[in-house]
């Protein structure tokens, strides 16, 4: 089974839309999983053009109003598979986001909130943070297919556009 996974979209407050590689990263996954602020029903839906998309609420999605789960565990080839946005400090603390993967009782657990991709097995646990296809922090603008196949589990990195920095970003400044 291969599944995209995508975290912090921010369209369309800080990006109009979604960089076309992602759907074509996308274009053969049964199913989405998005780790939160979302910031626009349109990005589900366009996503749901695609595959099934479960998306569940993170910080900035709160802020504008988006009607979504905060946590979310789907099954995929005998796995369980968490998703949460990931808002623990200091951010992508792995050691947090491990004891969440418990309470949740999942085998896999997605994550944002970073900006920053990111896997990283902690005991039992598989933890992993797609990154941001738009505003990434310090890295590229990614997004990641899981593949499962019989418990067997690859995760793979795909990058969707060049690194940014919002701080060099001098397109916001009219002059």
């Amino acid at each position: 089974m291969l599944i995209g996974l995508i975290s912090d979209t921010h369209i369309p407050d800080r990006m109009k839309e979604l960089p076309e590689k992602v759907f074509e990263a996308f274009k053969d996954v049964e199913m989405i999983l998005h780790a939160g602020d979302v910031t626009s029903q349109e990005v589900i839906e366009k996503l749901e053009e695609i595959a099934p998309v479960t998306a569940i609420q993170g910080n900035t999605d709160r802020i504008v109003g988006l009607d979504l789960p905060k946590t979310a565990v789907v099954e995929a080839e005998e796995l369980k598979i968490g998703v949460i946005h990931g808002e623990v400090y200091p951010r992508a603390d792995t050691q947090q986001l491990h004891y969440l993967a418990k309470q949740l009782d999942v085998d896999i657990l997605v994550s944002g909130h970073s900006h920053q991709p990111k896997v990283e097995k902690v005991e039992d646990v598989l933890l992993i943070n797609p990154g941001s296809p738009t505003v990434p922090r310090l890295a590229d603008r990614t997004v990641m297919i899981l593949e499962i196949n019989k418990k067997e589990v690859d995760v793979e990195l795909v990058k969707v556009g060049s690194p940014i920095c919002s701080s060099l970003d001098l397109t916001r400044f009219k002059h």
